[in-house]
């Protein structure tokens, strides 16, 4: 039953975003940004406290709860953008999007050689894949969660695939990419997220310890594949920029351990560097710190 009322709520925005000009849609996600963040203490503190973190005694109320709004903003441009490209044609999706580095990518394609994406969290991070997927005419393979609705889930395949997007999810991620890889397709991990200690890297972020996949590095090392850092950003959720990093170079010595740390910390570094010149667009609800910090959240 609660599968059918997600597939109505799916529905209803759909049409909701096909008729609405974009204006009235940016000033529908503000004002629901703007309510969710009111409603919700618990997400508040969890902001405040990844803030403080991240800018310790540099930002006023004002601007965390700014900075929070605006959190929520991305959240829902992300989650309504996925309904918003139901149905359009590729070359609709990225009318509206800019590259920058496009370069680097592009070489590496062309020498044929294999290619790990790592983003995050940032901006609109699902536009961002299928952007990629569509212009550079490849199958970009992510990792993701199940969602909990199995109807959804099969929908949302179903949207990201139209754009040569395919999903492996978190159980059994690392088989998946590998095969990926060994058919040439382009894999993209997120590498933002806390994870438990016993699967996890311990890295420095924000200057706090914290835990880090270590997917993308084990596939580095393995495999000698470079890291390609790919972030999006938006200053009006019209126009989208696309940039795409230098790389994060293979690293495979004797001491296994130190290489896998290397490609870790390097990760976290250029995520930082993301976040702190686009605070407003991360996903700062997000407990990051809390596998290394007890009570920090409390």
């Amino acid at each position: 039953m609660i599968d059918y009322l997600y597939l109505g709520l799916y529905r209803i925005f759909g049409g909701l975003l096909r008729i609405m000009p974009r204006s009235g849609v940016i000033i529908m996600m503000r004002l629901l940004a703007r309510f969710a963040h009111a409603i919700s203490p618990k997400h508040r503190r969890t902001i405040a406290t990844n803030l403080e973190i991240a800018f310790p005694h540099q930002l006023s109320a004002n601007e965390k709860k700014k900075i929070g709004i605006g959190a929520f903003t991305n959240l829902l441009d992300t989650t309504l953008g996925i309904i918003e490209r139901d149905g359009m044609a590729k070359e609709e999706v990225i009318q509206n999007v800019t590259f920058e580095g496009e370069a680097i990518l592009q070489a590496y394609r062309d020498a044929g050689k294999k290619v790990i994406l790592i983003t995050g969290h940032q901006g609109n991070w699902e536009l961002l894949s299928q952007a990629i997927a569509i212009k550079f005419d490849l199958t970009l393979v992510g990792v993701g969660r199940k969602l909990d609705s199995d109807l959804m889930d099969k929908i949302l395949k179903a949207n990201r695939e139209r754009f040569n997007v395919e999903m492996v999810y978190k159980k059994g991620a690392m088989k998946g990419c590998i095969k990926a890889l060994n058919q040439n397709k382009v894999v993209g991990i997120l590498v933002d997220q806390s994870i438990r200690l016993s699967q996890s890297i311990t890295v420095q972020f924000f200057g706090k310890p914290a835990t880090h996949t270590p997917l993308a590095s084990i596939l580095s090392r393995k495999f000698g594949v470079d890291l390609i850092p790919a972030f999006i950003s938006t200053n009006d959720y019209i126009h989208y920029h696309i940039t795409i990093h230098d790389p994060i170079k293979t690293i495979k010595t004797n001491d296994h351990e130190e290489d896998l740390k290397r490609l870790t910390q390097a990760q976290a570094d250029v995520m930082e560097q993301v976040i702190r010149e686009h605070p407003n667009e991360w996903f700062w609800m997000h407990k990051r710190w809390k596998r290394l910090n007890e009570g920090l959240y409390e």
